[in-house]
C-alpha cells in the first residue's frame, strides 16, 4: 500500500550541490556525495537529484557522478538532467538508479517516454513539469516552461500531465517555478487540480518551508510525494547550510495527523 513520501530534492550544477531561488542565482551548498551520505543516515524515503545544467548546455548526463551517487545511495534514487534518448536512460539505470526523470524532453517528445517505459517499465519513468503562473495575467492559470524557466511551451499543465500519463510515465513531478526556494508553502490549488486529473503517483516540489506545509499538501492530495530543497538544506532565516530531515518518529506523527484530518 502506498503512503505519502517526503523527498529531498538535490540540484547539481558544475558537479556541485546548489540551491536556487525562483530558478535563479544557484548558491553552492556542498558536495552531492556527502549529501547522499548524510541522507542515508537520516533514512530518507527516497531522493531526487536533478542536473540543472545539462539541458541548457546540451551536455550528456554525467555518468561518472551518477554511478558514484547510485553506489552511495541506500534509498530509492531518481535522477534527471540531459536525458534525450533511450540509451542514455538505460545507461543511467544500469548504474543502479531506480528512476529516470525526464524534463524538457517530456514536453517535446512523449514518444521517448513511451519507449523508456516499454523497455524498463513505467515505474522507472518520471516526467518533470516546471510550471508557473502566467506572467501576463495571474488569474489565467498556469504555463509550462523548460530549460530553467527560459523557454515557454504551449498547453495547459493539467492536460499535459494527463497526456504524459497516457504516454506511459509512472510518476509525475510538478515543480512550481514561482515558489522555488521561497518557503511560502506548496501551490495547493495546482496540486489539487493535478491530483484530480491523474492516477499515477504525483510528487510536488517548490515552496515547502516547514513540515506544516507538507501536512497541508498531504491533507489536500492524500498519497503523494512532498519534495523539497530549501527545507532540507537550509536552517533559519539567514539560510545557513544544514542538511536535515524529519526523524522516523516525526514522519509517523505527520502521517497520523493526516489520517485524522
Amino acid at each position: 500500500m502506498l503512503r505519502p513520501r517526503i523527498i529531498p530534492c538535490l540540484l547539481i550544477s558544475s558537479g556541485g550541490l546548489v540551491k536556487t531561488r525562483v530558478f535563479k542565482a544557484p548558491q553552492y551548498v556542498g558536495d552531492p556525495i556527502n549529501a547522499v551520505k548524510i541522507f542515508n543516515e537520516k533514512q530518507v524515503d527516497e531522493l531526487i537529484v536533478l542536473d540543472i545544467d545539462a539541458s541548457i548546455t546540451g551536455a550528456e548526463p554525467d555518468y561518472g557522478l551518477i554511478a558514484k551517487l547510485a553506489k552511495e545511495c541506500r534509498m530509492p534514487l531518481c535522477y534527471g538532467g540531459g536525458i534525450n534518448n533511450v540509451d542514455q536512460a538505460f545507461q543511467i539505470m544500469e548504474s543502479g538508479v531506480e528512476k529516470v526523470a525526464i524534463g524538457a524532453a517530456a514536453v517535446t517528445n512523449t514518444q521517448l517516454l513511451s519507449e523508456i517505459s516499454l523497455g524498463a517499465g513505467r515505474q522507472s519513468v518520471v516526467a518533470v513539469l516546471d510550471v508557473r503562473k502566467r506572467k501576463k495575467n495571474f488569474s489565467d492559470g498556469y504555463e509550462i516552461c523548460t530549460h530553467n524557466a527560459t523557454r515557454l511551451h504551449k498547453g495547459n499543465p493539467i492536460e499535459v500531465a494527463a497526456n504524459l500519463q497516457q504516454a506511459g510515465v509512472g510518476e509525475i513531478v510538478i515543480n512550481s517555478v514561482d515558489r522555488d526556494g521561497e518557503r511560502c508553502g506548496y501551490d495547493l490549488e495546482l496540486a489539487r487540480q493535478i491530483c484530480d486529473k491523474v492516477q499515477v503517483p504525483a510528487t510536488f516540489l517548490g515552496g515547502a518551508g516547514s513540515l506544516d506545509h507538507i501536512i497541508d499538501l498531504f491533507n489536500v492530495c492524500g498519497t503523494v510525494g512532498a519534495a523539497a530543497g530549501s527545507l532540507f538544506v537550509f536552517k533559519g532565516k539567514y539560510r545557513a547550510v544544514l542538511l536535515s530531515y524529519p526523524s522516523i518518529v516525526k514522519r509517523d506523527d505527520i502521517f497520523q495527523i493526516v489520517q485524522r484530518s
